[in-house]
């Protein structure tokens, strides 16, 4: 790894390593000069307890997942969660549709349906992810005067959007999610997205929170607008 690579899970100052490797396989875990405290304690964790404490926002855990380690399955953790809310949406758009025609079950169309509001959800995270990194570039040039690195920012936000897995049990268990539901998962994600922003930018909750309630502002105009379009879904699906 480069010099300075790592940050410190409590301070966030740099560090050159986590542990110094001596002979006969002992490891010492490097103590921060800062802070004078073990500059990442979960590498001797299990990794359920690095979840339980990435799912409770504890601060220490992102830096950990975020700046100490090489985890990059971002893009395909996006594209699991985005199948997942599609075909919840697809199922929401063809519950009150069932019928005995076989007309209506024709298999290609119901694709079609997928492949849209998998398209759709595509669109509204593009929207919400461009709507967060262009108010925190403007707020990073006007108000603290430097610069943004949005590489490791957009991998933060799409980590950050883990807790969309959550959307499985409701996959697996068809109808028996509630919108009360839906609505504690979308509000533990922004949760989330606002906690790995702070950590990636090391700045106050209210900068986060604006960010993200920007994003959110973005995505909603976004899906507004694609339901007034003539290709919409609702459209498509009325469409014989």
């Amino acid at each position: 790894m480069e010099k300075d690579i790592f940050r410190c899970i409590e301070c966030n100052e740099k560090a050159h390593e986590l542990h110094r490797d001596y002979s006969n396989g002992i490891l010492k875990i490097t103590i921060c000069e800062s802070c004078q405290k073990p500059v990442d304690k979960y590498i001797e964790y299990d990794p359920v307890i690095i979840l339980i404490d990435a799912i409770l926002c504890k601060t220490q855990a992102y830096r950990h997942i975020l700046f100490n380690t090489t985890l990059d399955i971002q893009w395909k953790l996006c594209v699991f969660c985005l199948l997942c809310e599609a075909y919840l949406r697809w199922s929401l758009l063809h519950g009150s549709e069932q019928s005995s025609d076989p007309a209506d079950i024709i298999r290609y169309a119901k694709e079609w349906d997928f492949y849209s509001t998998f398209g759709l959800a595509a669109l509204e995270l593009s929207a919400f992810c461009g709507g967060v990194l262009w108010f925190l570039w403007a707020a990073t040039g006007s108000l603290r005067g430097g610069t943004l690195e949005l590489g490791p920012l957009l991998r933060a936000l799409l980590l950050s959007c883990y807790g969309k897995v959550l959307l499985i049990p409701a996959v697996i268990w068809e109808h028996d999610y509630s919108p009360l539901c839906l609505g504690l998962i979308k509000l533990f994600v922004l949760t989330s997205n606002s906690q790995a922003i702070r950590v990636i930018l090391n700045c106050r909750r209210r900068l986060s929170l604006a960010a993200v309630c920007f994003g959110l502002l973005s995505e909603a105009c976004v899906a507004q607008a694609c339901t007034r379009l003539p290709w919409s879904v609702q459209d498509m699906l009325a469409f014989d």
